[in-house]
């Protein structure tokens, strides 16, 4: 399974001094740039150099091989401004080539040692005093590399290409997963449809799980959103965060991601599916209740309450908050929102339609991310759509549109169809993301 997580990508598109990558995220434990260079140096060949964090002082050392195609030869440089790329790659004098050239820089965020990298370069011109090298670069320095420069001979030509790699901490301790990364602190395994998670060794395992979240009701409330259960940042209901799982090498643990609820003319929304990582589980969230019927139900967050003053239901503890009550006082008739995982949804009221619970935020993968949002109710004369929770929640339909359905892989639950006959949206479908460290 590769490990390579690309930081980041320049094509020129007009010649260039140089090209330097800056910022480098110190989160790897190696680096790979791989480069199409082409130089505007007149000549078959040319020597494009490598600087490191701005260094130009005579800090650098290499050690060549290079082949001629008949012969292999060797030098050495010490003391040097910079590491070159030896008669590797394209300069100008033949039209259209472009030279390959790989740098692996290896251990390259630690403080305590000089950094070495590796450098393969093939001279695809033709020429013969060069045509293949390899090399060994040494930079004389403890620093962290930060940024990695590489000058042109004469200059950099237009059309060259560059992509930096980060290679994660060895291999993944699990088979299981959509997507499977690291940030070289944690590996994370992403499941948008179901599975297994199969450890290698024992593991103690974070997770997200969110379930599914419930439709609209036609002509009513809005769908509640998945229930949420989470051992990072934060967890649905209020409650307090989850505890790891500890899991057994040799084991594989089911993945179910929970399929989103079903909206329909004339009928309530039905609930989302669960969603089970090992043992824990998250309940799908409750379906949005039919016009004046009390047919809400309940879920890991509450369907709302249809238009007539009926009750919105009860979420789950600590997954989700319960739906919005229906205004039933008179005309305009407005339905309640569907729950959210962070927030109940709102009641309906004569002026306005409810506006589903929002969901809660996690940072589980690194980067805060908002889930189980609930779905908007309907409100009749004038037609009119609540808002849908933040978190994939689903807006309600307005004056001759149609629902919102919630949003994919977010688990919100679907908004409360038009009118009479009107269907409600679809819930969306749930998440699992598990994450360990490296």
């Amino acid at each position: 399974m590769s490990t390579y997580t690309p930081i980041s990508t320049q094509t020129l598109s007009s010649a260039a001094a140089s090209v330097t990558f800056s910022g480098i995220p110190q989160t790897y434990t190696d680096l790979v740039l791989v480069c199409s260079y082409r130089d505007t140096r007149a000549q078959t060949y040319s020597y494009p150099k490598i600087q490191l964090n701005g260094d130009t002082g005579s800090n650098y050392s290499q050690t060549n091989l290079y082949g001629t195609g008949s012969s292999a030869l060797s030098n050495r440089q010490s003391s040097a401004t910079s590491v070159q790329v030896y008669e590797g790659v394209g300069g100008n004098a033949t039209s259209g080539i472009f030279g390959p050239i790989t740098i692996q820089f290896q251990n390259y965020a630690n403080t305590t040692t000089n950094k070495t990298f590796l450098i393969r370069g093939n001279n695809t011109s033709g020429a013969t005093d060069s045509t293949l090298s390899a090399q060994v670069g040494l930079w004389r320095s403890t620093a962290a590399i930060t940024s990695i420069t590489i000058n042109g001979d004469t200059a950099v030509a237009s059309g060259s290409t560059f992509t930096l790699y980060g290679i994660g901490a060895g291999s993944p301790k699990a088979f299981g997963g959509d997507e499977v990364r690291t940030d070289g602190t944690y590996w994370y395994h992403i499941y948008r449809s179901s599975g297994i998670f199969a450890p290698m060794q024992n593991l103690s395992c974070d997770y997200l799980v969110v379930a599914g979240g419930g439709a609209g009701g036609s002509n009513g409330g809005g769908g509640g959103a998945g229930g949420l259960r989470s051992t990072v940042t934060a967890t649905g209901g209020g409650g307090s965060l989850e505890s790891a799982l500890s899991l057994t090498s040799g084991n594989n643990y089911t993945v179910t991601v929970g399929a989103g609820g079903s909206g329909a003319a004339n009928v309530a929304g039905t609930a989302g599916g669960n969603s089970v990582f090992a043992t824990i589980t998250s309940t799908g969230g409750g379906g949005g209740g039919l016009n004046d019927s009390d047919t809400a139900t309940t879920g890991g967050s509450g369907g709302g309450g249809g238009r007539g003053g009926t009750n919105g239901k009860a979420g789950t503890a600590n997954q989700g908050y319960a739906g919005g009550n229906g205004f039933g006082g008179g005309n305009p008739y407005g339905a309640g929102g569907g729950g959210g995982a962070g927030a109940a949804g709102a009641n309906g009221q004569t002026a306005g339609t409810g506006a589903g619970g929002n969901g809660v935020a996690t940072s589980i993968t690194g980067t805060s991310v908002t889930y189980a949002g609930g779905g908007g109710g309907f409100q009749s004369s004038p037609f009119a759509g609540g808002t849908g929770g933040t978190g994939g929640g689903g807006a309600g339909a307005n004056a001759g549109g149609s629902p919102t359905a919630g949003t994919t892989n977010l688990g919100g639950g679907g908004g409360g169809g038009i009118g009479s006959g009107g269907a409600g949206g679809a819930g969306g479908s749930g998440i699992v993301i598990v994450r360990y460290a490296v």
